[in-house]
């Protein structure tokens, strides 16, 4: 097997949440010049053909999907929609997230609690269910949970998006040593200050950046193409040994 063939996805299907910017799009982007045909989806329908246009104009196959993984009639029929258009699915890379709030867990109410566990947590496992049987027929499949650095350690003011994000790791381990002799691998990434429309209230404090630039060794915030490439190698046969892990694209912040 030589290098390109390890991260060649002809012949395979992914389907991305969260797909419309940021960490999502460009997944999309690079997997679909790797050969994947790809299902983009986020809520807004506009957003996601406009980046399935973008793979499709520069010679990929893309199909938008609109869906609230929130919503999980809504996320086990984007699943099926998948395996409707493109007739099968081998790679899944959970990336829709929510945290609409911002303070101490004891001010955050019951309906923030259970948005951000549906849409973080619940909605990512009801995915990677439906997909189980179509990837379990195939002996082969990957699916990619991106979580947060604050699923290793939880952030000041993001304590229920911090616990969500953990709670996503643990189930991505789950699947992996329940679905693992069924060849389906289940990885985890965790990106730490992304260049994000997500992470813009972030990324534009200049107190919090001055705070960052401090305990980052890299000393800079990152791309969502760098945690994307991440996202291919994890899809790819490149990572075929890999199962149950949890890779950081920090700048060295959980060190």
């Amino acid at each position: 097997m030589n290098f390109q063939t390890l991260f060649d996805l002809k012949g395979k299907v992914a389907l991305i949440t969260g797909a419309s910017k940021g960490i999502g799009e460009a997944a999309a982007l690079f997997l679909a010049q790797a050969g994947a045909k790809v299902v983009v989806s986020s809520r807004k329908i506009d957003a996601v053909k406009a980046v399935a246009e973008k793979i499709n104009q520069s010679g990929g196959e893309a199909y938008a999907i609109a869906c609230n993984v929130g919503d999980m009639e809504d996320a086990r029929k984007l699943v099926s929609d998948t395996i409707a258009h493109f007739g099968t699915i081998d790679i899944i890379i959970n990336n829709a997230a929510t945290n609409p709030v911002f303070g101490p867990v004891h001010d955050t109410s019951e309906e923030a609690f259970d948005k951000i566990m549906a849409v973080n947590v619940k909605g990512p496992f009801e995915i990677a269910k439906a997909a189980y049987p179509t990837l379990k027929a195939k002996k082969s499949g990957s699916i990619i949970n991106i979580s947060s650095v604050g699923g290793i350690s939880p952030e000041h003011g993001l304590g229920i998006y911090s616990m969500s994000k953990a709670a996503l790791i643990s189930l991505s381990k789950v699947l992996a040593k329940e679905w693992g002799d069924d060849n389906i691998r289940v990885n985890t990434i965790c990106p730490g200050l992304i260049k994000t429309k997500f992470s813009e209230a972030l990324w534009t404090n200049d107190k919090v950046m001055q705070m960052m630039m401090k305990a980052l060794p890299i000393k800079r915030i990152g791309t969502p193409e760098e945690v994307a490439a991440l996202c291919l190698y994890l899809a790819a046969d490149a990572s075929a040994y890999s199962t149950g892990a949890v890779f950081t694209a920090d700048g060295g912040f959980t060190i």
